[in-house]
């Protein structure tokens, strides 16, 4: 993606918060030629805090329908944090995360992980009968994990037990991610 449109991909989650205290819709005009269906996150930080981060491994959404949602989803329903209030709009940083297909990692021991997962290239999915979790790419680069640890992390997540990677009852799927931010493309 061309960094025109990534500039407008961000406007477009900014809008989305914004518009949202006026229960307003905000414009799709500018990006209506982004309408390839992508998994997408957005991802909102405070002073390099993580203030909320919501959205769609799969591409269940054109790209500026998922924008729109995820950016509002991730400024007022991330259970894990209260809603944005309207004057801390101008303090967040918005990063966006555009998601590849997910593929399942297909094992036959839970060692050869080490060898099929690339920190700082791929996401995580674990999906099993107790829970399921999804982990960004750049977690594991900005928390330093190595592989092991990044699939604890995920088990973690996905409110499963650490070692749960282990159990091949459970899916591991992997992803890229085009990630961008406010900071990097003023």
């Amino acid at each position: 993606m061309d960094n025109p449109d990534k500039k407008l991909l961000l406007k477009l989650a900014r809008e989305s918060i914004k518009t949202y205290f006026k229960a307003e819709k905000p414009s799709l005009e500018k990006v209506k030629h982004l309408k390839e269906k992508r998994g997408v996150f957005v991802t909102l930080h405070e002073d390099g805090e993580l203030k909320g981060c919501i959205g769609f491994p799969m591409p269940v959404y054109s790209l500026n329908t998922a924008i729109v949602e995820a950016a509002r989803s991730a400024a007022f329903h991330d259970p894990r944090f209260p809603p944005l209030e309207e004057d801390e709009l101008d303090k967040i940083e918005i990063e966006i995360s555009v998601l590849t297909v997910p593929e399942e990692i297909k094992v036959s021991h839970s060692n050869e992980y080490m060898e099929k997962i690339k920190i700082g290239e791929d996401g995580l999915i674990i999906q099993g009968p107790f829970g399921s979790g999804l982990l960004l790419p750049q977690v594991a680069t900005e928390q330093g994990f190595n592989v092991p640890q990044f699939l604890n992390c995920l088990c973690q997540k996905a409110g499963m037990g650490f070692n749960c990677w282990k159990d091949l009852h459970n899916k591991i799927f992997k992803f890229q991610a085009e990630v961008f931010n406010e900071k990097e493309l003023k």
